[in-house]
């Protein structure tokens, strides 16, 4: 969720270890006690859950998209003018 742009070189070095390059990415590792020790170190910058299983990038992808939600129709230009 945040940078380690101006941490401490150790925990820019948790980050990276854990696969964390760059702010917003998702990444999956399995429970064990050395990653959990690795995810309470930086506990502020991260957001954790725990899932079920892996999604595909393109899984992810599709979950990120907005419903298309409203759209404008354009009007045609007869209709402009008999407006005004």
């Amino acid at each position: 969720m945040r940078s380690g742009i101006g941490l401490p070189a150790k925990t820019q070095g948790v980050l990276k270890a854990l696969g964390l390059r760059k702010r917003m990415t998702t990444v999956y590792h399995p429970v064990s006690q050395s990653v959990a020790g690795q995810i309470m170190r930086i506990k502020e910058l991260v957001d954790v859950k725990e899932v079920e299983k892996a999604m595909t990038k393109a899984q992810m992808r599709s979950a990120r998209r907005p419903d298309p939600g409203f759209y404008v129709e354009s009007r045609g230009i007869g209709e402009l003018s008999e407006n005004a």
